[in-house]
């Protein structure tokens, strides 16, 4: 099927050639026919399977429609709610690519960076917005933002939402918007919280599930290296001489590995960043940048770039470490092999990552083939300790997004928490 099956308008069409798009995803050739009709939608689908440009498209027709036949009143009309910064960037990027022929207006607001260019823009009126959670009350509290002329209304990445402790702010931000409005919930994953949430802010909704919950793309070669914890250094080295592996995306569970991982690369003489939560968010966007134009080889990252990183052509995902959350390394990999394209997870399992890997293979209901042919092998002697799983904390003085703690005003004092729910990220 083509794009011009779906019936959209001139404008758009013409955009989506000039992206280079000329077939939908299963994901958007599903979707898009029951957003335009105006319903609800509850999307089940993993990462990479062009979901942003599956809720992005028909979005934007409406409220072009809207805009041409009916005297529509001033305020924001659509409003996308996102997890990550990176994630809200990255859809905002995409409202401008499919909406450049459209005069609709679309900014995004985030935390940990000043909000006066935030500010300004929501003066100046938008149609479209695109925030994270923290940010967005934010604004709300200091009467930036009104909710009151919403028409639909896009939580994306719900079961991320949980897992970074958002979910109460999410609460809070629909108890503002209209009653009768369109919704469009998405999530890679259902846990019970998830399909509570879905249940009490859908009506009557179109499923669409593109692929079995929690799976892994068919594109990704995953494979799997046994190696002692201090060999893994070594490891990496050794993988990354392999000049076919142009650029890696490396993930680790903390921030402090990730700049040790960026630290022993840069020392051998490979172009290194890391993006973490510790990082500005101009020095994130210039490694995210360096990264996505091959000027950086190798980006090392947190979970916090997990969803919100959208590079062309990635061919390699490398998990430094296996994360403790097994959703994780569905979402991790999942930077790669996007969009039918092909691509490669290489994992690293140490004798205390065993725990993990067996709820990993659990979850996605295969076997991870094992790479034994390698220099470094896992000392069969190696002793097992069962490492501690945690889900959903985070630290409450500063947001994982970036801003601050619901009805936290910008530049007032932040609170330092400690203890359980400390981030390890």
């Amino acid at each position: 099927m083509s794009f011009e099956k779906l019936s959209l308008i001139e404008p758009i069409l013409r955009a989506l050639k000039t992206e280079g798009y000329t077939k939908p995803t299963p994901i958007q050739e599903q979707a898009i026919p029951i957003l335009l009709e105006r319903k609800d939608l509850l999307g089940c689908a993993q990462t990479g399977t062009g979901k942003t440009a599956a809720f992005a498209i028909p979005i934007l027709q409406l409220l072009h429609q809207d805009e041409l036949f009916k005297k529509a009143p001033e305020g924001i009309k659509a409003l996308i709610l996102t997890p990550t910064r990176e994630l809200a960037i990255q859809i905002d990027e995409s409202f401008a690519a499919y909406g450049r022929h459209l005069r609709l207006r679309h900014t995004v607001v985030f935390g940990g960076v000043s909000q006066k260019a935030q500010t300004d823009a929501l003066r100046a009126g938008v149609d479209i917005l695109i925030a994270t959670p923290g940010r967005l009350l934010d604004l709300m509290n200091q009467r930036y933002i009104k909710l009151d002329q919403i028409k639909i209304f896009v939580l994306d990445e719900a079961d991320r939402m949980l897992d970074m402790g958002f979910i109460h702010d999410v609460k809070k931000v629909i108890a503002k918007l209209p009653t009768k409005r369109q919704t469009l919930f998405f999530s890679a994953t259902m846990p019970k919280e998830i399909s509570s949430l879905a249940n009490s802010i859908l009506t009557n909704p179109s499923r669409v599930e593109v692929t079995p919950v929690s799976s892994t793309a068919n594109t990704i070669k995953q494979s799997m290296y046994f190696v002692d914890k201090k060999d893994k250094k070594s490891l990496l080295l050794h993988l990354l001489k392999d000049k076919s592996i142009v650029t890696a995306l490396v993930f680790t569970r903390t921030k402090h590995g990730a700049d040790r991982v960026v630290k022993d690369l840069t020392k051998v003489g490979i172009k290194a960043e890391a993006i973490h939560g510790n990082k500005s968010q101009n020095a994130r966007q210039r490694a995210l940048t360096n990264f996505k134009a091959q000027h950086t080889r190798v980006l090392v990252a947190t979970d916090i770039a997990a969803r919100g990183i959208d590079v062309d052509d990635l061919s390699t995902v490398i998990n430094y470490e296996l994360p403790n959350i097994p959703e994780t390394y569905v979402h991790r990999i999942g930077r790669t092999g996007r969009a039918g394209a092909s691509g490669q997870s290489l994992s690293f399992c140490d004798a205390e990552e065993k725990e993990f890997l067996r709820d990993i293979q659990k979850l996605i209901g295969k076997q991870v083939p094992v790479v034994t042919d390698h220099p470094y092998p896992l000392d069969p002697n190696a002793t097992f300790t069962p490492q501690p799983k945690e889900r959903g904390s985070f630290n409450r003085g500063k947001r994982p997004d970036g801003g601050q703690r619901s009805g936290q005003r910008s530049g007032a004092p932040k609170k330092q928490w400690s203890g359980r729910n400390q981030r390890r990220d």
